[in-house]
């Protein structure tokens, strides 16, 4: 890694907390050189523009997450196991190196859906992702034989994506942690009836 990706890197590494628990919108300039120590002009002589830094920020804080469950889809054996990983990971998520501020799907998308095409384009293309890895895995239970249960495999996951993502939104709305914990129960009841 050269100098420039480096520091392109830095900037991306520090300012990544402030944009997923300020949004794109309330990310200012003076935030970011704040969070760097850098120069306005550090900073746009190593991206073109905020909409730059947010995109490179997004794509960091999501692969952050995608290599916590990717690590700890790696220890199960079963299925079923590795589907609980994301009731696991997301219910504890404190215990993780999670992105400071949250899921930054759930952040992203529930600002960038009238505002930002852009960003709103990367969260949508992260739940596609996640949609077709756990279509993958309930497919991958269903011709096993480890899954019983006829199930619709993008209805389940979408359903898992929405009460995961739901929840969270819901306790960070009312700062309530069992509420979270309730739906994450329900979520594995969900997963345990495929068997």
């Amino acid at each position: 890694m050269n100098k420039a990706e480096r520091t392109k890197q830095f900037i991306v590494e520090k300012t990544a907390p402030i944009f997923n628990r300020k949004g794109y919108s309330g990310t200012s300039l003076s935030d970011m050189t704040e969070a760097t120590g850098l120069t306005k002009g550090s900073i746009y002589g190593n991206f073109a523009s905020k909409d730059e830094v947010a995109l490179a920020v997004f794509d960091y804080n999501l692969k952050k997450i995608e290599s916590i469950i990717k690590g700890e889809m790696s220890k199960q054996q079963s299925v079923k196991d590795q589907l609980l990983v994301y009731v696991n990971v997301y219910s504890n998520f404190q215990n993780f190196p999670f992105p400071e501020g949250g899921c930054p799907i759930l952040n992203t998308a529930t600002e960038a859906d009238d505002t930002h095409q852009v960003l709103k384009k990367k969260a949508a293309e992260a739940i596609n992702l996640w949609k077709n890895k756990i279509i993958s895995l309930v497919e991958k239970g269903l011709n096993n034989k480890e899954f019983k249960k006829p199930v619709n495999a993008e209805q389940f996951a979408l359903t898992i994506i929405a009460m995961i993502e739901g929840g969270l939104m819901i306790t960070n709305l009312t700062g309530k942690i069992n509420y979270r914990k309730s739906i994450m129960q329900s979520v594995e009841k969900m997963i345990r009836e495929l068997e």
